[in-house]
């Protein structure tokens, strides 16, 4: 699907920070036919991937000595200032104070009240991904917490989500709308499944064709499948899996 512009709360952007951006431009160009789109000296290594024509996502270097390579989002705004007054207000944390990203945007990285990284972006000349819910590009987000209550009056203030929860009480799960839309999910950590180690975190679904011929190419590629190909009814078949510096992403073949 083509997007021109985000309505405000809606994901609109994923990056992802790597020790190694070479091999990361090499990976995931191999899995989903990604072209790097070589970036000016003042961008510090920031790289834009583009799927034909389209960005679709971007890779950028570690910025601070022991941080792990993690898949980020953002979610768009008109007023990156007004979210992080929100966003201290309502038990989270400004990790990173809103600042001009050249003429492209302004941007913020945030813990929210449960310590889960996110960011927000407040376009400029850039508006975010130009196709999404496509092979190659980025089809949903989720949160994973064990605070699921918390998590939805956070995000409900901080970024105007509504809940519609689903009424499996043996498989809760929330779907985060805007304007009747959903945007985003949500599943509780609940049960011997998840480890009590495992903080809560964001999840960012990739879509692909077929999602057991991905995973094999994850593997040729150095990746690794920590999920395996897994069927969800009526929405699709998808995996876990992590680049080769354990970078946690998902793929999803979705039906229709």
């Amino acid at each position: 699907m083509r997007v021109s512009e985000y309505a405000p709360g809606v994901p609109c952007w994923v990056d992802l920070g790597s020790p190694d951006v070479e091999a990361a431009k090499a990976f995931y160009s191999a899995l989903f036919g990604w072209v790097a789109q070589p970036s000016p000296p003042e961008a510090g290594g920031y790289t834009i991937f583009h799927l034909g024509d389209s960005p679709v996502a971007a890779v950028g270097p570690l910025t601070n000595e022991g941080q792990p390579p993690t898949w980020s989002w953002y979610a768009a705004t008109p007023d990156a200032d007004e979210v992080a007054r929100r966003v201290e207000a309502s038990g989270g944390k400004v990790l990173v104070a809103p600042f001009d990203v050249l003429d492209a945007g302004r941007m913020a990285v945030f813990l929210d009240a449960g310590g889960t990284p996110f960011s927000i972006w407040q376009a400029g000349t850039f508006a975010g991904a130009q196709v999404v819910t496509e092979p190659g590009a980025v089809s949903w987000n989720e949160l994973m917490t064990r605070d699921p209550e918390a998590a939805t009056e956070f995000y409900g203030r901080v970024l105007g989500w509504a809940p519609k929860v689903n009424a499996n009480p043996d498989m809760p799960y929330t779907e985060f709308q805007v304007d009747g839309r959903s945007v985003a999910g949500m599943m509780p950590m609940i049960g011997e499944a998840w480890p009590a180690d495992l903080p809560d975190h964001w999840m960012i679904y990739f879509g692909v064709a077929d999602c057991d011929a991905s995973c094999e190419q994850v593997r040729s590629l150095g990746g690794s499948v920590s999920v395996p190909p897994t069927d969800v009814p009526g929405v699709g078949r998808f995996a876990v899996v992590a680049d080769p510096t354990g970078a946690f992403f998902s793929v999803i073949a979705l039906v229709g």
